[in-house]
């Protein structure tokens, strides 16, 4: 706690870039309840780089060469501190690859990654179909649906279904519910980050307190988790290919594997992060798609012009790939980078900063710069087709060391989902305002539900035969 304080009064002491003169609490209450709008207003006033006061000084950079030098030199001139990642872990814990740091962060990434590359992503694809059809099974045509609720269920249940491989077990569905149940809790209020942000109103005052609920809850998911690894381990199986088999076959450099602890912290922020967010981004695709009539004519186009669901040609369309990218640019589900702090003395941007100060990019900021995104409120995929970006200029999933691990299979899911559903169903936007981001949680998401009408099925299957035979009946 002593050394807590002592860093806050050196940050007090640190020449910093300018930023808002306001009290710190009117700041951070700016900042849970409207952080665009908060950041939009501070760019404007002073520019590529400002300081805020959000509980202790941050630097916000939106500045793409200061972010190229910022998460180029994770070992250098900066460090990925995992002390300002504290919020994150009353959810997934401190073992996590968010909440840890140094070497621990570089082993955890390292037995992270490979469930997410090679092969595997192929059998993923399949996966992710499936689901998707299956989940459309019960739209009706001339009903409307909720995007979001539709998408979160496709999502949490690919992720299921990737992380333990039996998505549709009854433990599997329990912890689905209860997942479902706390991402909802968590993302219901902007006010609700306050007690992320505030340790001190994390207090258990009964069942039927915000908080009360999602420790119970918390509860009831770390029992599920730790079952299916005890089980796991009492009945192990070479032949499994799901994350969870994977993760305990794994070892690090010393030889050791992930301790139970280890596990559950990363299954947690596989099974949460994994999908609430990539929920998120295909609600607003759907959004902007029916939204724009030129983009929906050429992206149908495009998927009519596929003979068969080949994930790999999918994977590589690319006005697909532009609309989801300009999805990603648009309304970024992560507003910053993960923090950074200095460690030597450096120049950026113009400021001197000194060793100690926290830097976070702000990817809202830096996705909706004029000079790199002509008109960037408007949606536009074609400007991901006339021109390539720097990973400095768009940077959805971050960067450097503590860049998602996740980014190739969110980005083949979100492909996926889109190419699946609407190959096969005529979608008409039902929500006629304009929908604009608001704080979700940690996150982003839209500020309003988001329905569609089934007009019509393009195209029947056998696993779509119920969606056939309803297309086949007389309209009123």
């Amino acid at each position: 706690m002593a050394q807590q304080r002592w860093n806050f009064s050196l940050h007090i002491n640190m020449k910093l870039p300018s930023g808002p003169q306001t009290p710190t609490i009117v700041q951070m209450l700016q900042w849970v309840a409207t952080p665009m709008s908060f950041m939009e207003d501070c760019a404007k006033r002073y520019g590529d780089i400002f300081s805020v006061q959000l509980n202790l000084p941050l630097v916000l950079v939106s500045n793409p060469q200061a972010l190229q030098q910022i998460l180029t030199s994770d070992a250098k001139e900066f460090s990925a501190p995992s002390n300002l990642n504290t919020v994150f872990e009353p959810l997934l814990g401190k073992n996590s690859v968010i909440t840890v740091s140094g070497e621990t962060h570089k082993r955890q990434r390292q037995l992270l990654t490979p469930p997410f590359h090679g092969e595997r992503m192929h059998n993923y694809a399949q996966t992710i179909s499936n689901i998707a059809q299956e989940v459309i099974q019960s739209w009706q045509v001339d009903k409307t649906v909720c995007i979001r609720s539709a998408m979160q269920t496709i999502t949490l249940r690919v992720i299921m279904q990737a992380v333990f491989g039996l998505y549709d077990s009854n433990r599997a569905q329990e912890l689905e519910k209860v997942i479902s149940l706390m991402m909802d809790a968590g993302g219901s209020s902007p006010l609700r980050a306050l007690m992320l942000y505030y340790p001190a109103l994390q207090r258990d005052l009964g069942k039927l307190t915000p908080w009360g609920t999602f420790l119970r809850r918390r509860e009831m998911v770390d029992n599920l988790i730790y079952a299916e690894i005890a089980e796991r381990r009492e009945n192990p199986d070479s032949k499994r290919t799901d994350i969870l088999s994977l993760l305990m076959a794994a070892r690090d450099e010393m030889g050791e594997p992930m301790t139970d602890v280890e596990l559950r912290d990363e299954l947690l922020t596989l099974l949460s992060a994994g999908h609430e967010t990539t929920a998120t981004a295909l609600t607003w695709a759907f959004y902007w798609i029916h939204k724009t009539p030129s983009v929906h004519y050429k992206l149908m186009a495009e998927l009519d012009g596929l003979d068969n669901m080949d994930f790999n040609v999918i994977n590589k369309l690319p006005y697909l790939s532009a609309v989801c990218n300009e999805t990603l640019r648009i309304y970024p589900v992560g507003m910053l980078t993960f923090p950074r702090e200095v460690k030597e003395a450096i120049n950026l941007c113009g400021y001197d900063l000194e060793p100690g100060t926290y830097i976070m990019g702000s990817i809202y900021l830096t996705h909706r710069r004029e000079d790199i995104y002509p008109e960037p409120h408007q949606f536009s995929p074609e400007r991901f087709l006339e021109k390539q970006f720097s990973p400095y200029e768009f940077l959805p999933f971050g960067g450097g060391v503590r860049k998602c691990i996740g980014n190739a299979f969110a980005m083949l899911e979100m492909k996926v989902v889109l190419a699946t559903i609407m190959k096969q169903l005529e979608l008409e936007l039902v929500t006629t305002e304009d929908v604009k981001p608001r704080r979700r949680g940690l996150v982003t998401g839209p500020n309003q539900a988001i329905n569609m009408l089934v007009k019509n099925i393009r195209t029947t299957n056998k696993t779509d035969r119920r969606l056939g035979e309803r297309s086949a009946q007389p309209k009123n």
